[in-house]
């Protein structure tokens, strides 16, 4: 009976884990001025183009691992788009405000688990994946 729930379990867990990235990477775009200002005052270098490659890292990464297409390139992008999020946007060893820096050490500590689950998916990627587009 639980062999029947895996293809399923398996795609609404990568669909879940996927929006993250496609939600936040749409927001790149909508909200793209206060996105890259943000960026900006975090010390990015060049925070508007940083804030549409991100983007779309996010969009493409989140899309290909939902779709199971790809997937070793879509998990990829999502690992190396949160570990780059992590040490540039969340980097807490530069905050001297404690509440700022405690908030800022949760989202750095988020993006490394983020960037390990997209890193077994990238490795399990090789193998079939149920209810894919495979590749």
């Amino acid at each position: 009976m639980p062999d029947a729930f895996y293809p399923w379990m398996h795609l609404i867990g990568r669909i879940s884990f996927a929006m993250v990235f496609i939600g936040g990477g749409v927001n790149h775009f909508t909200k793209l001025n206060d996105t890259a200002m943000y960026a900006k005052g975090r010390g990015v270098p060049f925070a508007t183009f940083a804030t549409i490659v991100a983007g779309l890292m996010s969009v493409v990464g989140g899309t290909l691992v939902a779709m199971g297409w790809h997937r070793f390139i879509g998990a990829g992008l999502i690992a190396i788009f949160a570990l780059l999020t992590a040490f540039m946007m969340h980097n807490f060893w530069r905050d001297t405000d404690p509440t700022a820096k405690q908030n800022e050490m949760a989202h750095f500590m988020k993006n490394l688990a983020l960037a390990g689950g997209a890193l077994f998916m990238a490795y399990y990627g090789r193998g079939g994946w149920p209810m894919s587009l495979g590749g």
